[in-house]
């Protein structure tokens, strides 16, 4: 590290003044100028000391999904996330090793850093922790003392999504969302859920029978539609938890009979790359995936390179995209 004798020529003062200056003694009477020199060479000589421990060396990076490949396919935002991570990792010059939570202490040994891609639980945290390696969270947030993570704004998403259906005049909106169990068998709720549940019931217009969950599949939206459908009343709107819910409520729908946005308005979420090709084209909520994916391999590498101590939770905005599938609501 650094000394005071570096500070001083750097600062072009004597060691003496360095170090009152450093302990804020208050009985010294010296320029702010020259407090300033001081402060501004411990600093540069700090930084400096820091960029010289980087690694230079090729990165191996560790890349974990909670999901199988099957289920990838069925909710195609892991693959986008995935393919961005991949991406990332290539062209940075790191090597990408493929892991399992399950895998022997000697894999994760090989590795310089581990990238966590979709839920996990709270055995599975406590596993990634003691492999004692610098790692972060995508999509999820695991023990927020010991590793980074980056997700997305669920809150102020959904918020967007019930903004714009009010302002369109629907009243009657309903949710077909998901919900998983854990590698500890612990149910998982749809994020989107209490959101939604707090907008509808400060507008004295929440239905539960209106909310309808199962599964992240086209098919689950499909038969959580049929539900919806028979209500006495139906909904006007409905605001799916994935694109892929949404294209299973889009078939059953129009089996019905029923018309796209004319009869009832669909929202769907994460902009997948389907969403723009459904007819009419699906209104949702854009998740950076590309970004996610990509910074997520460029905050571990600096976590590593620069050997830093202080974990970041980050949180990235979406943006609501405005197709065809949403009408006025005539009541």
């Amino acid at each position: 590290m650094s000394t005071i004798k570096d500070i001083a020529e750097l600062a072009g003062v004597s060691l003496a003044t360095v170090s009152r200056v450093l302990n804020y003694d208050e009985t010294l009477n010296v320029q702010e100028e020259t407090r300033k020199k001081v402060f501004e060479a411990a600093e540069h000589l700090e930084y400096h000391m820091k960029e010289k421990k980087r690694r230079k060396r090729r990165l191996k990076l560790g890349v974990i999904c909670s999901y199988s490949p099957e289920e990838e396919l069925e909710d195609p935002f892991y693959l986008a996330v995935r393919i961005a991570i991949e991406k990332e990792i290539e062209e940075s010059g790191f090597k990408r090793v493929p892991l399992s939570i399950e895998d022997s202490m000697e894999h994760f040994a090989a590795v310089d850093g581990i990238i966590c891609l979709g839920t996990f639980s709270r055995t599975t945290v406590g596993k990634i922790d003691m492999m004692k390696k610098p790692h972060i969270y995508v999509d999820a947030v695991g023990n927020r003392s010991t590793g980074d993570s980056i997700i997305t704004d669920i809150r102020h998403s959904v918020f967007q999504v019930m903004e714009y259906l009010w302002s369109q005049g629907h009243r009657r909106i309903g949710f077909v969302g998901g919900n998983e169990l854990d590698s500890d068998g612990k149910e998982i709720l749809d994020a989107r859920l209490p959101t939604y549940q707090r907008f509808l019931k400060d507008k004295n217009a929440l239905c539960e029978s209106y909310i309808k969950i199962g599964g992240y599949t086209a098919k689950h939206g499909y038969r959580l539609m049929k539900e919806l459908l028979n209500e006495m009343r139906r909904p006007t709107a409905i605001f799916a938890a994935n694109d892929s819910l949404a294209v299973g409520c889009y078939r059953a729908i129009q089996e019905s009979g029923l018309r796209i946005p004319e009869d009832i308005s669909v929202v769907g979420f994460n902009d997948i790359s389907m969403a723009k090709y459904l007819a009419p084209p699906l209104t949702t909520v854009h998740i950076h995936m590309n970004f996610m994916g990509r910074k997520a391999v460029q905050m571990l590498a600096e976590l590593i390179q620069q050997e830093r101590s202080i974990n970041i939770h980050v949180s990235v905005s979406t943006e609501l995209i405005i197709r065809e599938s949403v009408g006025r609501a005539e009541e």
